[in-house]
C-alpha cells in the first residue's frame, strides 16, 4: 500500500512542487501554484461539493418541518427526508467525497515538508526534474517553512470559519414550537462552525509552516470556488424568475 501512495501521490507532489520551486526561485511561492494546480485538478468534483452542500442548506428549513412533523415517528421521518431529497435532486453525503478526496494529497505534501526535501527523497525526481540538491525553506525572504507558524495557523482557522460561514443561510424565524431534535441539530451545526477552526488552529500549529501555508491557500481557493459557484447559480435562478415573469 505504502508503493502504491508514494507512485500515485507522494512522487508526483514532491515532483510538482519541486519544478514549480525550479521554475520560480522561491518555496512559497511554488506552493502557491502547486495548491492551484490540484485545486483546478479537483474542481469537478468541488463543484459537485458545493451545489450539494448549498441545496442541503437551502432545503433546511422543509427538513425542519419533516422533523417537527414526525418527530413520533422515526421511520416515516426517514423516508420523508428521502424522498425530499430525492425531489430536488440533492444527495445529503455528496459533500463529503471531494473532503475525503482531499486527504492523500494533504498526507502526502506533510510527508514532502517532513523528510522529502533531503537528498535522498530528492533522487525520487523523475529524469526530467532537474534536481536542485538542496531546496530553500525560506519564503519570500523572511518566513521559513519547515518551521511552526502561529500566524499561519490563526490564518488558516480564520479562512475555515469564512468559509463555513458562506455556504450557511440564515435560519428564518420560527413561530411553531420547534422540536428537540431541531434545537440539537442547529446547536451541532453552530458548534461546528466555530469548532472546525479552532481545531485547524491546533493542527496548524503543530505542523510545518509549509502544510500549514498550503492549507490556508486550499481554503481561500475553495471560498474563491465557492463565491463563482454560488453567484452563478443565483444569476442562473434570477435569470429564470425574469423569464417566467
Amino acid at each position: 500500500m505504502n508503493g502504491i501512495f508514494q507512485t500515485l501521490f507522494y512522487q508526483p507532489i514532491l515532483n510538482l512542487l519541486v519544478f514549480f520551486y525550479n521554475t520560480f526561485g522561491d518555496l512559497g511561492i511554488a506552493i502557491i501554484f502547486l495548491t492551484l494546480f490540484i485545486k483546478l485538478l479537483l474542481f469537478p468534483l468541488s463543484k459537485k461539493s458545493i451545489k450539494y452542500q448549498k441545496s442541503t442548506q437551502d432545503l433546511q428549513p422543509k427538513i425542519n418541518e419533516l422533523k417537527e412533523k414526525y418527530k413520533d415517528d422515526k421511520q416515516t421521518m426517514s423516508a420523508a427526508l428521502m424522498n425530499l431529497y430525492k425531489e430536488n435532486k440533492v444527495n445529503p453525503f455528496a459533500s463529503c467525497l471531494p473532503i475525503l478526496i482531499q486527504f492523500p494529497f494533504l498526507i502526502a505534501i506533510f510527508r514532502v515538508f517532513k523528510d522529502g526535501f533531503a537528498q535522498n527523497h530528492l533522487d525520487l525526481l523523475y529524469p526530467f526534474i532537474n534536481n536542485p540538491e538542496t531546496i530553500n525553506t525560506i519564503s519570500f525572504g523572511i518566513l521559513n517553512l519547515s518551521n511552526k507558524s502561529i500566524i499561519l495557523a490563526i490564518l488558516a482557522g480564520l479562512a475555515q470559519f469564512w468559509q463555513t460561514k458562506m455556504i450557511m443561510v440564515k435560519k428564518p424565524e420560527v413561530k411553531a414550537e420547534v422540536s428537540k431534535d431541531e434545537d440539537m441539530s442547529a446547536i451541532m451545526t453552530k458548534q461546528m462552525m466555530y469548532i472546525m477552526p479552532v481545531v485547524t488552529v491546533i493542527m496548524g500549529i503543530g505542523f510545518p509552516a509549509g502544510l500549514t501555508f498550503y492549507w490556508l491557500l486550499t481554503t481561500l481557493f475553495t471560498i474563491a470556488q465557492q463565491k463563482l459557484i454560488l453567484n452563478s447559480k443565483r444569476e442562473k435562478k434570477e435569470n429564470i424568475i425574469k423569464v417566467i415573469k
